[in-house]
This record gives C-alpha cells, structure tokens and sequence, in this order.
C-alpha cells in the first residue's frame, strides 16, 4: 500500500507528465505545414474515446469497487457513485456558466467578456478540458493503487498529444507564430498538474469518500465529453468518421486499462 504523501506526489507527477504530452503534440506544428478541419475531427474525437474508456474503467468501476468494500451494500455503493458523477458533470457546468470562454468552432460561452482578447478565453476553454483530466489521474491513485493511476497517465498522455496539435494549429489559424503556438499549447497543458494535486489530495485527506471522489472525476470529463468535445467534432461533413474515430481511441484506452491495469 501507498503512503499518503506518495499518493499525493504521484497523482501530481503523473497528471504533469501526461499534460506535457500536450507539448509533444504541439511541435507538430514545426513539422506539419498545415492540418485539414476532417484531421482535427477525427483527432479529438480518438482523445473523446480515450477520456470516455477512462471514465469507466478507471474510475467509475474502480470507484464501484471501493464503495462496496467500504459500505459492504452493491446498490449503496452505486448511489454514492452516481451522486459523484452527476457532482462532477454539475460542477463543470457551472463553472462553465460563469467564466468566459471560447472554442474556435463553437463560438464565445459563458457570461459577456467582449473585454477579454479571444485568445485569453480560448486558454480558459481549453483549461476547463484539462483540469478534469488531471483530477482524474489523480484520484486514479486513490487506495495505492499505483497501476491505475499509471493506466489513467498513459491514457490522458495519449490523447492529449493529439489535443496538443490541434490547439496549436487552431491557433496558427488565427496568425499566432508557431512559436506562441507551441508555447501557449504547452501552457494549457500545464492545468493538468493542477487537476491532479487536487484531486489526489482529495482522496488523502478523505479516502472514504473515494467512491464519491472517483464519481465525481468521471462526471467532470462525461460532462466534457458531451458537451464540448463531441459537438466540435461533430458539426462538419465527418460524423461518421469522427464516431468511428471515438470507437478507436476506446478500444485503445480499453486495451490499455486491460493489458496494463
């Protein structure tokens, strides 16, 4: 078993090690001179599938897991979960409600901030993505269990080296250097450690609530998934791509939580 401070360092360590990986996708803009809207689709939409199969597998089912062990009742536990889950989604929505924020295809949300240069409100989107992705990871460490969390790392790294891509050309669309491109990708990406420090210190400072606490993270990226990602990959010609591309980041994420969880 895990200390409590190690859970706390590794749920952190992990969650900045996969938000890098938005800068590893991000020079691809200093190799790829342009990428096409039916790309961008079909690369998030493979991430949306890769957050998707962590939802479950890492932490709704895990989170079931320990809510029976801890209630010793199947259906209790499911009622804690449940109740994380729809916390997750409703905390994200309101926050969403409240801060200004802006997507490239979906347009300004939130309350009026004309004030605000557009690309501010695209960092603040694209930090509420983040967040939840590195709370996740860290509370996939909750009761020591250092394989999962490992498997929640590797799966949010993956898929956000193609998140990072598409943020840096989306903001070479709009006259960004490649090198402000790059380097505000990179930024975003660092919301991540910030998600996972609060999320593992979740789980060390009230692990009995690590069912609700697991709901809860999955709530926030279901809510995510829905909501945003989905959305902006589906208003184009390539539904059927971008669903198909979805199935396959799963099937990874899937792949993964089995082989290596």
């Amino acid at each position: 078993m895990t200390s409590d401070i190690s859970i706390v360092w590794l749920g952190t360590m992990a969650s900045l090690l996969a938000g890098l990986a938005s800068g590893v996708g991000a020079l691809g803009v200093f190799l790829v001179r342009t990428l096409t809207h039916k790309l961008q689709d079909g690369m998030l939409a493979s991430a949306a599938g890769v957050m998707l199969a962590a939802s479950f597998f890492s932490l709704l089912l895990p989170g079931l897991e320990y809510g029976e062990q801890i209630t010793g009742e199947t259906w209790t536990s499911a009622l804690i979960v449940i109740f994380g889950l729809l916390s997750g989604a409703a905390a994200l929505y309101f926050v969403h409600q409240r801060l200004p924020h802006q997507h490239f295809e979906l347009g300004r949300e939130g309350p009026d901030a004309s004030y605000i240069r557009g690309i501010w409100l695209f960092i603040v989107a694209i930090t509420l993505h983040n967040f939840p992705e590195g709370m996740a990871v860290g509370v996939g460490f909750a009761g020591g269990d250092v394989n999962n969390g490992y498997v929640l790392a590797t799966g949010i790294g993956l898929q956000n080296i193609p998140e990072g891509l598409a943020v840096a050309f989306s903001l070479l669309a709009i006259d960004y250097s490649r090198i402000k491109a790059f380097a505000i990708a990179l930024m975003t990406g660092l919301a991540e450690p910030l998600g996972g420090l609060f999320g593992a210190t979740l789980v060390w400072l009230a692990e009995p609530l690590m069912p609700w606490t697991l709901g809860f993270a999955a709530g926030a990226m279901l809510f995510i998934i829905s909501n945003e990602i989905i959305p902006e990959t589906h208003h184009r010609q390539w539904k059927i791509m971008s669903t198909f591309c979805l199935m396959g980041g799963f099937a990874v994420m899937m792949f993964l939580d089995a082989t290596l969880g």
